[in-house]
């Protein structure tokens, strides 16, 4: 090989001084760079490894920034950033005060358009194309490269609809690698594999009789190809579609083999691939392990549960019932607003269904939670996974506004298990018959009980709804906290060496309110701190502060909690003490109390 190339590549301007039969090289540099880099600093690895040639060939043939490059969700966007400027700051990715692990406006003018979630970038590249038109620039670009998981769901359609009746300079790619986190699943993927497999008549072409122009399905790793093609498609006008097919993980073996967990595998050898493992020998369980486990044994006992999960089947533990009751547990692609629906359609036959969906992607379906569960007073029982800060993926995952959104909903239960017994019996509790929807909100990472599954499995207790309770007593101060943020002031307490003047309330149901508790503790205590891991406008502290005028209570009430800004990325403790809830911040608050 002769010398490093990647090292004098600035940003594209510099790749597209090179010759063309350099750009292998390229790619096989960046693809090392990539792997050495996330290897240490952990991240997203087999999206990014997959799409190396085709970040390559995008920037080497496209103006960009003028052209608009839009990558949907954003995971497999390392090497678009290492290319534009970020290759010496590379290394901060995902931490705090580094770069986002997702492409953002502020950070870059070569990110054209911020992303996290799936499915957004068909729409908002033909909105910068039809903004073009309007503005008379008839020959810039848009591209939006999008998975084919992603196009899977509705909003991709929507777009696609639309794109389809337009003149835009539009070019839409399809990275098909029939993966997402977990495997596509549904009827496109199976098209899509047969268009790929030759199996499909070309004149059954469901793109092309979107009007789009198709080409494709092309190699997405022979660069002269995609370039060639990328060439080609620049000069025709409209609405055009390239089909390429790539491999997730490309060029690290075991990445290619074991796509699922090479998705974002943590620290591992970067020559040959094996993962570091941590022991997890007397480690609390993770939360999502907690509900995947109760599920399979409810659902082994009570043959109306279903479980139901958009594209999240191992994020979400319910791989554990798809695995053993395939029948009763439904992966339904990346579909929100689909899964929730469904779930309501499933509850008026009398099924119990459980909506395993993350908190930040419950946003995505927030009219059908109102429209088709809550209006309906169906029971669902929306499982919120990733409640709470979340860690490093940042602002466009944290689960910190589903309290304040769902609080506002009618007939909605809201609770928030103190820890990992409290969210096994709340999902016993939920499926022998509620009135009203639920949601239980959980956060990402582990519980607390290292002898959970030996002390506790599969050892039931109902749970009075609406009911709060007195952890420990005290006489001048009342700390009420909802869910497992509550474990950070039980810490504090203790290294404040228990203090007898400050008491600590679990109020887990967030609605409905322990009222006649609510009214004991603001008749006993001047002081009242709340404390939860969600955003405080309209929160659980926004309630009690509610509760407060309603009653013409004129205690102090200090509300704690997600500050009015979306917070960056970081470690979940980083996160913690920025929003001044982790467990050093309140020793020093009860201190001074």
């Amino acid at each position: 090989m002769s010398k490093h190339l990647l090292s004098n590549i600035h940003n594209p301007l510099d790749l597209r001084l090179l010759k063309e039969d350099q750009l292998p090289q390229i790619a096989q540099e960046l693809r090392q760079f990539i792997i050495d880099v996330v290897s240490v600093k952990e991240g997203h690895l087999g999206a990014s490894l997959g799409v190396v040639e085709l970040t390559i060939a995008l920037h080497y043939v496209f103006n960009t920034p003028e052209d608009l490059l839009v990558w949907d969700v954003g995971h497999q966007a390392y090497g678009h950033k290492i290319l534009t400027e970020r290759r010496e700051i590379f290394h901060t990715n995902r931490q705090i005060g580094g770069i986002s692990g997702f492409p953002k406006r502020s950070e870059s003018i070569y990110d054209a358009f911020g992303v996290g979630h799936s499915s957004t970038s068909i729409s908002a590249a033909l909105g910068m194309a039809i903004a073009s038109q309007l503005k008379g620039d008839l020959e810039k670009q848009h591209i939006a490269v999008i998975g084919d998981a992603s196009i899977a769901s509705g909003m991709a359609f929507e777009g696609l609809n639309h794109a389809g009746v337009t003149d835009a300079n539009l070019l839409v790619i399809l990275n098909d690698n029939a993966i997402g986190i977990d495997p596509s699943v549904g009827a496109l993927k199976q098209y899509l594999t047969a268009v790929k497999e030759g199996k499909n008549p070309k004149k059954n072409n469901m793109i092309k009789s979107l009007n789009f122009d198709y080409s494709g399905p092309i190699d997405g790793h022979d660069l002269p190809t995609l370039i060639k093609e990328l060439n080609r498609l620049k000069k025709i006008k409209g609405p055009k579609f390239l089909h390429v097919v790539t491999t997730k993980g490309k060029g690290l073996q075991q990445a290619e083999e074991n796509q699922v967990k090479y998705h974002a595998p943590g620290k591992f050898d970067a020559s040959t691939g094996e993962i570091h493992l941590k022991s997890e020998e007397d480690l609390p369980p993770k939360y999502q392990d907690v509900f995947g486990l109760t599920l399979l044994d409810l659902a082994k006992k009570n043959k109306k549960i279903i479980g139901i999960t958009p594209a999240m089947p191992s994020g979400s533990s319910l791989k554990f019932m798809m695995d053993e009751i395939p029948e009763r547990a439904f992966d339904v692609g990346i579909a929100e607003q689909h899964a929730v629906t469904l779930a309501a359609g499933m509850a008026t036959q009398g099924m119990i269904v459980y909506c395993n969906i993350y908190s930040t992607f419950l946003q995505r379906a927030y009219d059908q939670v109102i429209h088709d569960v809550a209006l309906q007073n169906l029971p669902v029982i929306f499982c919120l996974d990733r409640a709470g800060l979340v860690g490093e993926d940042g602002a466009t995952h944290h689960g910190v506004f589903d309290i304040a959104y769902l609080r506002a909903i009618p007939n909605m239960i809201i609770y928030a298990p103190i820890n990992e017994i409290a969210l096994q019996n709340i999902l016993y509790t939920a499926q022998l018959g509620l009135n009203h929807p639920i949601a239980i909100r959980y956060p990402r990472g582990r519980g607390v009980l290292p002898n959970w599954e030996v002390a506790n499995f599969g050892h039931y207790e109902e749970i009075k709804i609406g009911e709060a309770n007195c952890l420990k007593t005290g006489s001048k101060i009342a700390v009420l906290s909802t869910g497992t943020i509550g474990n950070n002031v039980i810490t504090a307490l203790n290294e404040s060496g228990n203090p007898e003047t400050i008491a600590h309330y679990d109020f887990s149901f967030i609605k409905p309110l322990d009222d006649k508790l609510l009214t004991d503790i603001f008749s006993d205590f001047n002081t009242i701190f709340t404390i939860e891991d969600g955003t405080i406008n309209g929160g659980f502290g926004s309630s009690v502060l509610e509760f407060s005028a309603a009653n013409n209570f004129t205690n102090k009430v200090i509300v704690l909690g997600i500050p009015d800004s979306f917070i960056e990325h970081g470690t979940v403790l980083q996160l913690q003490q920025l929003c001044k809830i982790d467990v050093k911040s309140l020793v020093n608050l009860f201190s001074n109390h």
